[in-house]
């Protein structure tokens, strides 16, 4: 099996999930990441209804390879009881999201169907 590069990561995109119970808290660490890497990230829009593969409500973090170890970091230690999916971009969306994905918390199924799976 050949290597694949790590430059064929063209950004990451972190998905905070949340439901009707913990919007509240996704919405307060969602104040708080804005607050903390302004300028480093963008912040997707806050969906209360699942969207393409991701079967609860969630909203995205995208952010450049770069920004990944203080990221994924600092998710990792303030996520609280939310779940965080993430995934690179590399241009291969089932793969990026089906075998090269990183779970913070607990990991869902995702509707894979959504990517042409």
């Amino acid at each position: 099996m050949t290597d694949l590069q790590t430059t064929a990561v063209a950004s990451w995109h972190a998905h905070v999930y949340f439901d009707a119970a913990s919007r509240d808290a996704a919405q307060a660490l969602r104040v708080r990441i804005a607050e903390r890497f302004d300028g480093q990230m963008e912040l997707g829009r806050f969906h209360e209804r699942p969207v393409g593969p991701h079967p609860q409500w969630s909203y995205q973090i995208a952010f450049a390879p770069q920004h990944f170890a203080e990221i994924a970091t600092w998710l990792s230690l303030n996520h609280g009881a939310l779940d965080v999916f993430m995934h690179p971009n590399t241009g291969d969306s089932l793969r990026d999201h089906r075998d090269c994905a990183v779970w913070i918390g607990r990991s869902h199924t995702l509707n894979l169907a959504a990517l042409g799976a």
